[in-house]
């Protein structure tokens, strides 16, 4: 007679199998349901008085206008001659800057930028001109202010020294990061404030924070002051307002729910 043995594998595997078959309940067969939670977005914004100011200028030299044939705009001596006017406005601003009180590490000359430029020409008699041609020097000076009180000082300091473009005034925080975590703790009180709201309106309680991320980093949304130097001399004297800076911050928050 002949005895069938079966390899020990195989009944291990049966075992294992019963053993998994009857430890499944009706709700273990069932999809395990997900523990309640709720979902809340919040943002928050504050509004911030500037403590620092930069004033951007430009001071500007160009040779004379002349057509191609003469070509006296990119002659060496006549350009070297433009250099030197620029370079000794850019100096006496500079001087008429740090006596109005801006220390010189707060004051940045940038560096020197040549630009060729065509000047279109009336017709004559109905018959189109040849351009005119020059070149423009520049150099822009940027200075950082941490009195704002001074700005209307140097403002006038400025357009006394003959700058020929005054970009703007773009104010600033000292220390950005103090106030971007303040714009955040006010999304997050306001993160909590929702949910404590939906969770006594629907009659549940709040349990712990599950997940937190933030949307939104801080944006930082500095107010600009725009002027030109055209039009200053003789005007009354200007008021600056540097007003406010927003600051946005943005959360999601996930609570659980009993």
């Amino acid at each position: 007679m002949h005895v069938f043995h079966r390899p020990l594998t195989l009944y291990l595997a049966s075992a294992a199998i019963t053993a998994a078959l009857l430890s499944l309940s009706p709700m273990a067969l069932a999809a395990e349901k997900t523990p309640p939670e709720l979902y809340v977005q919040a943002q928050g914004s504050i509004d911030v008085a500037p403590d620092i100011a930069t004033v951007n200028a430009r001071l500007m030299e160009r040779t004379p206008a002349v057509s191609r044939e003469e070509g006296a705009s990119t002659d060496p001596e006549i350009l070297a001659q433009a250099r030197d006017r620029l370079e000794a406005r850019v100096g006496e601003l500079i001087r008429q800057i740090e006596a109005a009180g801006v220390e010189r590490k707060d004051i940045r000359a940038g560096s020197l930028s040549v630009t060729a430029e065509t000047l279109a020409r009336p017709q004559d008699d109905g018959q189109s001109r040849e351009p005119l041609i020059r070149t423009r020097l520049e150099r822009p000076v940027s200075l950082t202010l941490y009195d704002l009180d001074d700005v209307p000082i140097i403002l006038n300091a400025l357009t006394a020294a003959g700058v020929d473009d005054l970009a703007g005034i773009q104010y600033d925080l000292i220390d950005r990061d103090a106030a971007s975590d303040e714009a955040l703790r006010k999304a997050l009180a306001r993160a909590q404030a929702k949910a404590q709201l939906i969770a006594e309106s629907l009659g549940v309680s709040l349990g712990q924070v599950i997940r937190v991320e933030e949307t939104q980093a801080p944006v930082f949304r500095p107010q600009m002051s725009v002027a030109r130097a055209a039009g200053f001399a003789g005007a009354p004297e200007p008021e600056y307002r540097e007003g406010e800076i927003t600051l946005d911050a943005g959360v999601n928050v996930t609570w659980s729910i009993d």
